[in-house]
């Protein structure tokens, strides 16, 4: 095969060396089903690169699975500032809502202006009081900021007050990640509501035109699988399943946080960290996290503990069980 027929390389949309990487409108992003700052400290291994980027090619959801503190939130984070892109966070609850994460309508507004109003006035336009949410922010910010008036009608209206773009990341950049946290928390029927605006990256706010991405967000979903999630949604996804991480990791991890440690504290703190983290998977209890290892390396560093001490063994366990303590469920 000569040259010129050989066809291109590997070329990834997300390379986590790079400090960061603009959005470039000539490469070919995936609408899903439609057709028509400094960075954060996260150490990145060549599955995390890979599943991210495949996301972003097959514009995809990412679903990344696993423990509480393995690193799955502030993934999405860490990849919004390295692509320097805009971000959205959403932790959801039970009351939340697939709406929620599309639009919302702020009635205690209206009613508090429309109490306030002299008696036969004309109440205040409907348009003024919704409420853009992180999936319109994402698939269309200028829309979201006029809360889905046309631009006339936005300007006509003396008492309209924009929108304000929430991010806190890279305002006015031409893509975004929304960050969809803890979805097992969710309603049930939440995963099955958001097929059609992830699937098609679009949405209808009430009467109005539908609300559409020109170009995809990449939308990153964390569950600490409390609770099964639909097969159609899985099967919607690209799924990130995040481990616990091994010893060399750990390494990696505390080196991005901390810079240079003391190699005997690190070894000390992570012999009784692995321990207590086999002795709760034993037990069947929550094992600690790795932002609990992070806390207990920072803890022995500001109270100057040191493997060298007399009674370093129990002290450093008994801060490491103070750390990763849970609270025992209430009845």
């Amino acid at each position: 095969m000569t040259a010129a027929t050989t066809p291109p390389g590997y070329q990834p949309l997300f390379d986590p060396g790079a400090a960061t990487q603009p959005f470039d409108p000539d490469r070919a992003y995936r609408l899903g089903d439609r057709s028509t700052a400094a960075a954060l400290p996260y150490v990145y291994d060549a599955d995390i690169t890979l599943a991210v980027n495949v996301a972003l090619a097959a514009g995809r959801p990412l679903l990344v699975r696993g423990h509480p503190g393995t690193g799955k939130s502030s993934l999405a984070r860490s990849v919004a500032e390295r692509l320097a892109w805009r971000f959205y966070p959403v932790t959801v609850s039970s009351r939340t809502s697939a709406r929620d994460l599309q639009w919302s309508f702020d009635t205690v507004a209206r009613l508090a202006d429309a109490q306030a109003l002299p008696p036969g006035s004309a109440l205040p336009p409907h348009a003024r009081y919704v409420v853009p949410g992180a999936l319109w922010w994402a698939f269309d910010p200028a829309s979201a900021a006029r809360r889905g008036l046309d631009p006339a009608d936005a300007a006509g209206d003396p008492g309209f007050a924009p929108a304000q773009d929430p991010t806190p990341v890279n305002p006015g950049a031409g893509r975004s990640v929304v960050l969809i946290d803890e979805i097992d928390k969710a309603d049930p029927d939440v995963p099955n509501d958001l097929l059609v605006p992830l699937g098609s990256y679009q949405f209808q706010v009430e009467d109005g035109p539908p609300v559409t991405a020109a170009h995809p967000p990449l939308v990153i979903i964390t569950t600490n699988e409390e609770r099964e999630l639909p097969r159609a949604f899985l099967r919607r996804c690209v799924i990130l399943a995040l481990a616990a991480p091994d010893a060399e990791r750990l390494r990696e991890i505390a080196a991005a946080h901390f810079g240079a440690l003391d190699p005997q504290l690190l070894d000390a703190v992570q012999v009784v960290y692995l321990r207590i983290r086999a002795e709760r998977i034993d037990a069947k209890e929550p094992p600690p996290s790795v932002a609990e290892f992070l806390d207990t390396l920072a803890s022995c560093r500001g109270l100057g503990l040191a493997p060298a001490d007399a009674n370093w063994k129990d002290l450093a366990t008994l801060l490491l069980a103070k750390v990763t303590a849970i609270p025992p469920e209430q009845p």
